[in-house]
């Protein structure tokens, strides 16, 4: 659970890398893009500018580098050319990157085109819940201050946080522990020690929290059809806080 400071260094290296993806998905026209053509993007991006690994792919049997989640879609969607994005949906690209054996895993939900303030909404939320978890991150913390404070945030705003998927450890493996609740009560959970790295990554849905997995047995949608919202980041427990290993340029903590 405990990351030395070579090892660290190795994961701000992968995060850094996985920041840049996202920077270069910033950068296309989503709309009219079918999801097997934005994972054929970042599979190519990864492996031939970045000199890194897609870890998604094979992993659990998994034959993509990414998972693209649109509108009802709550997370594990499977890219297709058959779903193309559309002006008005929200799209969550999930994506994890290897470089020197560890690894990084970050989320965004992009606004396509013209988006309905309601989707608007839910996608603001969203982001400032997971920046909540984030910011109870420091060392005597515990992980329900974590799961505490964006569950407040969604449920302040009248949204749900979905309980069946949580956030994780992550370093030489993609799941590690400990698991990441994105609920609970303050003052209960494991305690953060310096060196801990994990992801701190909410689905939040305009309707119940409940959900269900599709036939392909992977995509997780919601049961009533409503909007659901994530944002992930891969965070370092740091001496004095926190350090977003997946930073963006164009975020600051908080």
């Amino acid at each position: 659970m405990v990351k030395t400071a070579e090892e660290l260094a190795l994961m701000r290296v992968s995060g850094q890398l996985l920041a840049r993806v996202f920077e270069m998905l910033d950068g296309l026209t989503l709309a009219g893009m079918s999801t097997l053509a934005i994972n054929d993007r970042v599979e190519h991006f990864i492996t031939h500018d970045l000199a890194a690994r897609p870890a998604s792919k094979g992993q659990y049997g998994f034959a993509y580098v990414l998972n693209s989640s649109i509108n009802q879609v709550v997370c594990h969607g499977v890219p297709s050319a058959e779903d193309v994005i559309r002006d008005g949906d929200i799209v969550n690209l999930d994506i994890t990157l290897e470089k020197n054996g560890f690894i990084a895993d970050s989320s965004k939900t992009y606004m396509v085109g013209e988006v309905a303030p309601g989707a608007k909404r839910l996608v603001r939320v969203t982001r400032e819940a997971m920046w909540k978890g984030i910011k109870q991150v420091r060392p005597g913390a515990r992980l329900g201050d974590v799961g505490a404070a964006i569950e407040k945030h969604a449920k302040a705003n009248g949204y749900s946080v979905v309980r069946d998927y949580c956030g994780h450890g992550i370093g030489r493996e993609m799941h590690e522990e400990p698991n990441v609740l994105h609920f609970g009560r303050p003052g209960t959970g494991a305690v953060l020690r310096e060196g801990m790295t994990f992801t701190i990554e909410p689905m939040i849905n305009q309707g119940t929290r409940k959900v269900s997995t599709a036939d392909d047995g992977w995509t997780v949608v919601t049961d009533d059809g409503k909007l659901s919202a994530q944002f992930e980041h891969t965070v370092a427990v740091t001496k004095t806080g926190v350090e977003v290993l997946t930073l963006r340029a164009d975020e600051k903590v908080g």
